[in-house]
């Protein structure tokens, strides 16, 4: 009789574990959800905002340059409006198409090596679908009702038999 009690319980522990498990993702999957798309946001924000002061501190730099040297301003400003320059004793390079291709490649490929976003994984975007969200509820529930049930405590028997 101990044996079978321990068997019971044992049951009972599993089954329970389960379908409470299974009810409470069923439940919190959409905020599960949320929260990953709320890191996404946060993750690209911080992005945005290192780049804004990655871009401060470059300007401000310039800004000390400028400041320090007035003739930076007339060497700059054919490049920054697109005019050509009119200095004879110097030579500027061209840059040719094979060269801008080549750099474009390389900049897609350090992109491409560094992921941006936090991937959601795949169980919660199919756990979050309607359809499998009602079923992914019933079945706990099922397996919570079983458990009361079937591997409740037993009614003890009787001892007054004769």
């Amino acid at each position: 009789m101990r044996r079978q009690n321990i068997l019971r319980t044992l049951l009972f522990i599993i089954f329970f574990s389960i379908g409470a498990t299974s009810l409470f993702g069923s439940i919190i999957c959409g905020e599960v959800l949320q929260y990953y798309h709320d890191r996404q946001r946060l993750k690209a924000k911080e992005e945005l905002s290192n780049r804004l002061k990655s871009l401060n501190t470059d300007y401000d730099a310039l800004l000390q340059n400028l400041e320090k040297d007035p003739n930076l301003l007339e060497r700059i400003a054919p490049l920054v409006l697109g005019m050509e320059r009119n200095d004879a004793n110097t030579i500027y390079p061209k840059a040719t198409e094979e060269l801008l291709e080549a750099v474009k490649k390389a900049l897609e490929e350090d992109s491409g090596q560094q992921p941006t976003e936090p991937v959601i994984p795949a169980w919660l975007v199919r756990c979050s679908e309607p359809t499998r969200r009602v079923v992914l509820f019933l079945a706990g529930a099922f397996l919570v009702l079983i458990s009361f049930i079937w591997l409740g405590s037993a009614k003890q028997a009787s001892q007054e038999e004769p």
